[in-house]
């Protein structure tokens, strides 16, 4: 499966969980470690933990994982990291304070989801 075609897939599982303000960003052309990121708020933990659940548990039987997870739903934050995909997880607060958004404002938005 190709990045993108993950990177559709979180997107899709991130609206079915009720995530808000997904963002896929083209990122290729800034970074040299991964193709795409996907950044989506959960109003809650428990809504993080479920994202980051439906995410890993729909990709797992076609024998993709992620590579790396860090943080968890007490600290606000959780971040996938599939290689050519990094999935950003935040509640609304903590992404507003690291405004990642305006980080990569250079980045051409593939979808946006408010």
């Amino acid at each position: 499966m190709e990045s993108i075609d993950i990177a559709r897939q979180m997107v899709s599982m991130a609206s079915e969980k009720q995530a808000e303000d997904i963002v896929l960003l083209d990122v290729r052309e800034l970074v040299s470690y991964c193709d795409y990121f996907v950044l989506m708020s959960g109003a809650s933990g428990r809504q993080l933990s479920a994202i980051a659940d439906v995410v890993e548990k729909t990709l797992k039987p076609l024998k993709i994982g992620p590579r790396h997870r860090e943080g968890d739903a007490d600290s606000g934050w959780i971040l996938l990291d599939f290689g050519g995909v990094i999935a950003h997880i935040f509640t609304p607060e903590i992404r507003s304070y690291y405004k990642l958004d305006r980080l990569w404002e250079n980045a051409p938005k593939l979808v946006a989801i408010q």
